[in-house]
């Protein structure tokens, strides 16, 4: 056998596994990496401290789910929001203002709640400081 032909034929190979590879790479769909990375990465020290605010005032809400309504309680006064995450479909996610100046108590209706693991996002102002509570939930 001549050795061109055999370095020839392996250059060939060659070639077709890296073209073959070129194709493969740009027909495979796009990474699932998260847009917003950097900026969620620069507000991290800031809910990381209002997480740990709510340790060191002991504010942390009480949370009590039945069938039909969600009740929070809270130690002192509180205005924010309530974020419904759903792990597996973000399009269900909901939001609820609260404002407990009317007294500690939140009630939250679950009737537009489907059923199932949620995560939620509490975050309020107190006493001029901010608080941001996260606890996963199951809703029946």
């Amino acid at each position: 056998m001549n050795w061109g032909k055999g370095i020839v034929g392996g250059m060939i190979i060659f070639m077709l596994f890296i073209i073959s590879m070129c194709v493969y790479m740009i027909m495979s769909p796009a990474d699932d990496y998260d847009h917003q990375y950097y900026e969620k990465g620069l507000s991290f020290s800031k809910d990381y401290d209002k997480e740990i605010q709510v340790v060191k005032d002991h504010a942390q809400p009480v949370i009590i789910i039945n069938s039909i309504t969600m009740r929070l309680v809270f130690n002192k006064p509180a205005i924010g929001k309530i974020t419904f995450l759903r792990p597996s479909n973000q399009y269900q996610d909901r939001v609820f203002k609260i404002d407990t100046h009317a007294g500690p108590l939140v009630y939250l209706p679950l009737n537009s709640i489907e059923k199932g693991k949620w995560r939620l996002l509490i975050e309020w102002e107190s006493e001029r400081k901010l608080y941001m509570f996260q606890k996963e939930v199951f809703i029946k």
